[in-house]
Formats: structure tokens, sequence, C-alpha cells
């Protein structure tokens, strides 16, 4: 049986915290910023969760993770 490849491009979005939930970066921080409150743009630079119904599928592309 071959190996898995990982998906890169999710490899590079995702990491798997030690209880095996994945983290990930949330987005709207690129441009467009002086239009966002400083409350709003500090809770972005914060990593999230990916939901839980999302998670079987993130970790399908991202199997040695």
């Amino acid at each position: 049986m071959p190996k898995i490849k990982t998906n890169r491009g999710a490899a590079k979005r995702f990491r798997v915290t030690a209880t095996g939930k994945v983290k990930r970066n949330k987005g709207f921080r690129r441009h467009l910023l002086s239009g966002k409150s400083k409350k709003r743009k500090r809770g972005l630079r914060q990593a999230g969760l990916v939901s839980a119904s999302e998670t079987k599928n993130i970790r399908k592309l991202i199997p040695y993770l």
C-alpha cells in the first residue's frame, strides 16, 4: 500500500494540537485594515480552531502532521 500524499496547501494552513484539534489562522488581515477597529484586528491575530465537522476532512489532507 503506497503512502498517502500530504496536501501541501493544507499543511501550510493548518496545525494539529497535542489533543488532536486542528488550529488555523484567521483571515481578513491583509488589506483594508483602516476600516477595522483595533479590537477586531487584535482578535484576528489569535489562532482559531477548525469546527468539529470540518476537522475530519482536514485530517485526511494532512495525515502525517
